[in-house]
């Protein structure tokens, strides 16, 4: 399990473990392409892999990271590069059970805000496709920080920005 000390939270398996979960992009989606793909409203829902097939991989990925809390409706099985900015949707090195956790941590809440951001970045043309796959890929929170803000807001919230127009 992965451990973080940042802004005086300690933080455990908010980070994915990099040998398991490195990251992958969707060969398909390009800088040049994004008005087509990404950017278009409901995009995401298009690609979203389907719960059974993220359903057992999130149960076999909880065991294979060790969590000692293996209950699954815990964790989000969560696109470590986000669909919104070009992620691949199925592939298991860019899924990895986060753990929901609580409103002021650093869980899969924060993550689909810092989502949403990034979509809206690479959509406006304020950073480029590969600059916000990296950033993300990096390490989720510290891209938080420099784009939304030093603390986490982890409060739940209705799953908008799958079908906003970014």
């Amino acid at each position: 399990m992965n451990l973080l000390i940042l802004t005086g939270f300690l933080l455990a398996g908010t980070l994915p473990n990099p040998s398991l979960t490195p990251g992958a992009i969707d060969p398909g989606i390009t800088q040049a392409n994004i008005a087509q793909t990404i950017c278009q409203r409901g995009y995401t829902r298009s690609v979203r892999p389907p719960v059974s097939y993220t359903e057992p991989l999130k149960k076999r990925q909880i065991r294979q990271y060790n969590d000692q809390d293996r209950r699954p409706w815990l964790y989000e099985e969560d696109h470590l590069i986000p669909l919104d900015i070009g992620g691949s949707p199925t592939s298991p090195q860019n899924l990895w059970p986060q753990p929901h956790l609580g409103p002021n941590q650093w869980g899969s809440y924060a993550k689909d805000r810092l989502e949403k951001r990034l979509g809206q970045l690479v959509c406006r043309h304020q950073i480029s496709l590969a600059q916000a796959q990296s950033m993300v890929a990096a390490n989720w929170i510290t891209t938080y920080q420099r784009l939304i803000g030093p603390d986490p807001d982890n409060q739940p919230q209705r799953r908008w920005h799958e079908d906003s127009v970014p």
